[in-house]
């Protein structure tokens, strides 16, 4: 038996907003599999992204999140903070690899990383 990742799904309270924000920030296409419930976003690479929407937000610290690599971390960072993401911490491990911990406009935490030729 083998398992193939799918989609990465996200609780939202407005799950057709979310979709749209995250769509727009890699070129994705938004679908809408169940009306005004669950609605996902197709990626040019990698699995599809949903969105289902949640009578209140998921409170305490995501257990899991995404990670982005990018050449450019600070412009990635800043495109996505006039997005209207949220900042919330830099991390630096040597001089070869560092992420920034940033929050979707409902709070869901996600990392821009250094693309990094160490792994």
């Amino acid at each position: 038996m083998a398992l193939n990742l799918e989609m990465i799904t996200f609780d939202s309270t407005e799950p057709a907003k979310l979709a749209g924000w995250w769509a727009d920030q890699f070129g994705g296409k938004t679908h809408e599999l169940m009306p005004g419930e669950f609605f996902a976003v197709a990626r040019p690479e990698g699995p599809r992204l949903g969105f289902q929407k949640v009578p209140d937000p998921t409170p305490g610290k995501n257990k899991v999140h995404l990670d982005f690599t990018t050449p450019d971390v600070d412009g990635e960072v800043s495109r996505l903070t006039a997005a209207g993401a949220t900042e919330v911490e830099r991390h630096n491990i040597g001089d070869d690899f560092r992420w920034v911990v940033l929050a979707d406009p409902e709070g869901n935490a996600f990392c821009v990383v250094c693309q990094y030729e160490g792994a």
